[in-house]
């Protein structure tokens, strides 16, 4: 047999997808691990079904793991060169996303009667020609997998849960990733449990060798490493990442680090990230609902303490009034809110972008709060230093919008030297000398009042949700009074623009068109802007971190550009307030699939709007 072309890419896109017990992100996951220790730029997007225990098989059930390999990733990426489906079901779903002539792996035993039937399948796609524009591959994962591990005595449950390390193996073999990064993980992994160690690392060599012996696969990849600058670095999901910078932070101001968090989806894995990091002196709470999560992080907000608390989407509701309380009380906390689509309990597992205005204005009364997002599974951890910097400095809640492609996704991060952070100073008033009570809302220049720990000797006060008098804290009715605090507290957040960095322009700094883009779109907007620009296109993009307030600039560089162009994972939250606050006239590239943008979307809409 003649062996496979090898095509040489810059990047590569590939899907794995199969059952939910299939063991998809797993693989997935290692997949990734290997390609960034082979010195690739990384992007994944994990899919994961929205029903907890869909029946197998189904269309519901399917879960899905992309990765988006190359020398310069900023996106999952758009259409797929490979696609791994392990049974009727996954292809079905995911076969409309495979390039033509791509790469097309199917497990060949899973295509019997009962499995097509359940995915929809009048006719068999394996043998009547619906695939001919694909480079197909039709392997008896499941008949090869049990043959390589059939003398370790599994039940036949057992040795099927391998078949995942079977396909991986392959892919590897497909890819010229190399074997040792996943059985070092498997030899750790499963010490304990020999036999499923042995039937793992079996499992993974049987599916190598079943492409490099028979050399099946109709094209092998050639993917050249990123050129990216020297230093440490690791593999990081927004979630670990914002965990890392939370704690960093905390560690900067000298703080404990207060979490609580609800199990919700997809915040959970925040609440599991926290909870492993209690060597570097974080406490940990599983409040009962959010509004309890949200009311304990103001509380040790007021004791003294770092306190954080998150959700996802329908949980902001709940924590509403607490953050409201942190507002009032002028605590310092950080809300950091997963989105997911919705309303109500939405799409579990699928991100959006629909939670800007909530986070703007969805409280009770005139009650301003700051608000940032990160751009990258990476910035998170900048991200959410940012936010404690700003809650500590301004004494004030700070809500961070992560959504659920920032939060599962991974990529490469560059580990920082913690000497090289910004300092985040803690100033404690000190007692009065001269026998005057202490004044908790006493202001310094910037509107920021003291921020005093219960029981200091000297610094006895009270705080809460009625309204106060300035400078004293005493409970007021005064209506004259009450406006000037409304008042105070809205020139208060908007005194943070003062502390802010200008948003950097890639592009020209005047001219036809500017992208503007906020948290997760960046990859895609980045990408997109760049390949028109290397085209001639006159285009530049604005990415805005701090959304509330906006930097002080903002009116200045959108009135540069003859048009604007807001892409969100939403109706156009951002495209309505840009409009009202600058008047431009900003028109919106908007999707609210649960699904993040693809570059081609994001091209084919600047072009639209220049031809106009």
């Amino acid at each position: 047999m003649s062996s496979p072309t090898v095509e040489e890419r810059e990047s590569v896109v590939v899907r794995l997808a199969g059952d939910s017990g299939d063991g998809i992100q797993l693989a997935g996951a290692q997949f990734t691990h290997t390609s960034a220790l082979c010195g690739n730029d990384v992007s994944i997007l994990p899919d994961f079904p929205a029903e907890i225990r869909a029946p197998a098989g189904s269309l519901a059930g399917v879960s899905g793991f992309q990765i988006h390999f190359g020398a310069d990733v900023h996106t999952p990426g758009d259409r797929l060169d490979a696609l791994v489906a392990m049974n009727p079901a996954a292809l079905k779903t995911n076969l409309p996303d495979l390039a033509p002539g791509g790469v097309l792996v199917v497990n060949r035993d899973a295509f019997r009667p009962p499995e097509l039937a359940k995915a929809g399948y009048a006719a068999d796609p394996l043998a009547d020609g619906s695939l001919k524009g694909y480079r197909l591959l039709a392997v008896p994962i499941a008949e090869l997998n049990r043959a390589a591990v059939d003398d370790l005595k599994l039940s036949a449950r057992e040795s099927d849960r391998c078949k995942n390390f079977f396909a991986l193996g392959l892919l590897y073999w497909i890819f010229e990733r190399p074997l040792e990064p996943t059985l070092r993980w498997i030899l750790t992994k499963f010490a304990g449990n020999p036999a499923v160690r042995d039937a793992n690392v079996r499992a993974l060599r049987a599916g190598w060798n079943f492409g490099e012996t028979r050399q099946a696969a109709p094209v092998r990849f050639r993917v050249p490493a990123a050129p990216i600058p020297p230093g440490r670095y690791r593999k990081v999901t927004g979630v670990e990442a914002l965990a890392l910078g939370l704690v960093a932070a905390a560690r900067s101001a000298g703080l404990p680090l207060m979490y609580a968090g609800c199990p919700v989806t997809p915040a959970t894995e925040l609440l599991h990230e926290m909870a492993v990091l209690k060597r570097f002196g974080v406490r940990v709470f599983q409040a009962e609902d959010e509004a309890a999560a949200a009311g304990a992080a103001v509380g040790a907000a007021f004791g003294g303490g770092l306190g954080v608390a998150a959700t996802s989407g329908p949980g902001m509701g709940a924590m509403a009034e607490a953050v409201g309380l942190a507002v009032m009380a002028e605590l310092p906390a950080v809300i950091i809110d997963v989105q997911r689509a919705g309303p109500s309990t939405g799409l579990p597992t699928k991100a959006e972008q629909a939670d800007l205005l909530q986070a703007l204005f969805g409280r009770h009364g005139e009650c301003p709060a700051a608000v940032l997002a990160p751009c990258s599974p990476a910035d998170c951890f900048a991200a959410a230093y940012e936010a404690v910097r700003l809650a500590v400095g301004h004494m004030t809640p700070v809500l961070l919008l992560s959504d659920g492609w920032l939060a599962s996704g991974a990529e490469p991060w560059r580990v920082p030297d913690p000497a090289q952070l910004p300092r985040i100073p803690v100033r404690r008033p000190a007692a009065a000398t001269n026998g005057a009570p202490f004044r908790p809302y006493q202001r310094d220049a910037r509107l920021v009042r003291p921020w005093a720990v219960p029981g200091t000797p000297g610094l006895e006060h009270r705080t809460g949700g009625l309204e106060k008098e300035d400078g004293t804290g005493a409970v007021s009715y005064d209506p004259h009074n009450h406006e000037c605090m409304v008042q105070m507290r809205a020139r208060k957040i908007a005194l943070i623009a003062d502390d802010l960095p200008e948003p950097a322009v890639d592009g020209p700094a005047e001219g036809g068109l500017l992208v503007v883009g906020w948290g997760g779109t960046y990859g895609a907007i980045a990408t997109a802007v760049r390949n028109l620009r290397r085209q001639g296109v006159d285009v530049a993009h604005a990415h805005l971190r701090h959304l509330n307030p906006l930097p002080r600039n903002t009116g200045d560089v959108l009135r540069r550009y003859t048009k604007i162009l807001v892409p969100e994972l939403n109706g156009g939250q951002l495209r309505l307030l840009l409009r009202a606050e600058f008047l431009v006239d900003a028109v919106g590239l908007n999707k609210v699939q649960g699904r993040p943008f693809q570059v081609c979307e994001v091209e084919e809409k600047i072009r639209e709007i220049l031809r106009s």
